[in-house]
């Protein structure tokens, strides 16, 4: 990493780039976003290509949270027996 991180600050000026070394814990990143959220991605064991790829995924991302959208099961081709319902029609 030590080869990849200076190449990585300088393509990205305007990211402020920190190391620091914690002993006893695995290797992490962080991203710490405008709007105050933080995500943090681990890196235990990983080569330094695809650490370079986490850190780009982190400058690419909004910082937002991730939120499940509820819709419901939208098909091309419906249901040969009906919808299903409450009501029992005989």
């Amino acid at each position: 990493m030590e080869a990849h991180l200076p190449a990585f600050k300088e393509k990205n000026p305007h990211l402020e780039v920190v190391t620091e070394l914690v002993r006893g814990q695995h290797p992490n990143l962080k991203g710490i976003y405008k709007n105050h959220n933080e995500r943090v991605v681990c890196v235990r064991n990983l080569p330094p290509e695809e650490i370079l790829l986490q850190a780009t995924r982190l400058r690419n991302s909004l910082g937002r949270k991730v939120v499940k959208l509820r819709t419901r099961h939208v098909t091309k081709r419906p249901s040969v027996q009906g919808t299903w319902t409450t009501e029992l029609k005989m």
